[in-house]
């Protein structure tokens, strides 16, 4: 391995100011880190203890400035869904020469795409990754890439994989700005699919504190992890929950086939039509694993109801 060794007190690098690196970067700074929050901009609201960072991590010159002075990089970058299988694969590239090149882990945020259909096999890290669709196959394609720089000694690398994303700040997520506003105003909820089927969902704080602690935590490195995610229901039980909550029906219409809606436009639906098996089989993700390893819980389904609906309720107040 090249560059110098990671140490406790050396800065947490989080690429990616979406809502994950955000959750990520205050998760950070709350467990005592230097933080510094990159994009390509460094225009974004101030977060307290965190240094936001001007960088395009796609370019290997940028990637290298983003990092330097790194202990642990975290990759938290996402693209527009109809760039990913384009543009995911210069990322990583430039990522790993630049933490390469100055020693620091890398903990990379995963989703479930490289298990392709499971037929409703509950998901762990042992499913074999078994994708079709293109960005399922670009996904594993760039784990196995990752795995293989830490197997050869060249970076030390753990990957956290998240189900759909959950919690305050997610808007573009089949749990966010197609639902809660609805829920609260009445107006239209939109479900995926058979709602009637487990669906795993991540609260986005779980996933910060599960990638922050693989950031602390060397003892992961070398393999995928499932963060840390609630007990899985059916949407429709989640629906329900919600109703509890605001304290009236929801007005659900169901998305049967993916079609633009919402926020979802024509160019996201017509990339995402390959990847609408998530809501015509079961998803059910397992952390079981890195709960018992790492003493890490996710929070209670019914908590992240609550923080979401108020995080929104704020939300609309100020449109």
């Amino acid at each position: 391995m090249t560059g110098t060794t990671a140490h406790s007190s050396a800065r947490h690098t989080v690429l990616g100011s979406g809502p994950a690196g955000t959750a990520l970067a205050q998760e950070l700074v709350r467990r005592g880190h230097s933080v510094r929050l990159v994009d390509r901009k460094a225009d974004g609201p101030g977060l307290a203890g965190v240094e936001r960072f001007a960088a395009d991590v796609s370019t290997a010159e940028g990637a290298r400035a983003a990092v330097a002075d790194a202990g642990v990089v975290y990759h938290c970058v996402n693209v527009g869904y109809h760039l990913q299988v384009e543009v995911m694969p210069s990322i990583q590239e430039a990522v790993l020469g630049a933490v390469e090149a100055v020693g620091a882990r890398l903990v990379v945020l995963d989703t479930l795409y490289p298990y392709g259909e499971t037929g409703g096999a509950v998901m762990t890290e042992d499913t074999p990754w078994k994708a079709t669709s293109r960005k399922g196959r670009m996904r594993a394609d760039l784990d196995e890439k990752y795995l293989a720089a830490h197997r050869e000694g060249r970076a030390r690398v753990a990957l956290g994989r998240s189900a759909d994303f959950v919690g305050p700040g997610v808007l573009n997520s089949t749990l966010g700005a197609t639902v809660f506003p609805g829920a609260l105003t009445g107006g239209e909820v939109l479900g995926f699919g058979d709602i009637d089927l487990p669906h795993s969902y991540t609260n986005i704080e779980d996933v910060a504190a599960g990638l922050a602690t693989l950031g602390e935590r060397p003892e992961g490195d070398g393999r995928v992890w499932h963060l840390p995610t609630a007990p899985t229901v059916s949407t429709r039980e989640i629906h329900k929950m919600i109703e509890e909550r605001v304290g009236k029906p929801l007005n659900v219409a169901i998305l049967a086939e993916p079609e633009p809606v919402g926020p979802f436009d024509e160019q996201f639906m017509a990339e995402y039509a390959e990847m609408f098996y998530q809501h015509t089989e079961p998803q059910i993700m397992d952390s079981s694993a890195f709960e018992q390893t790492f003493g890490v819980a996710p929070t209670p389904l019914g908590r992240t109801l609550d923080d979401t609906l108020a995080w929104y309720g704020e939300w609309l107040a100020q449109r």
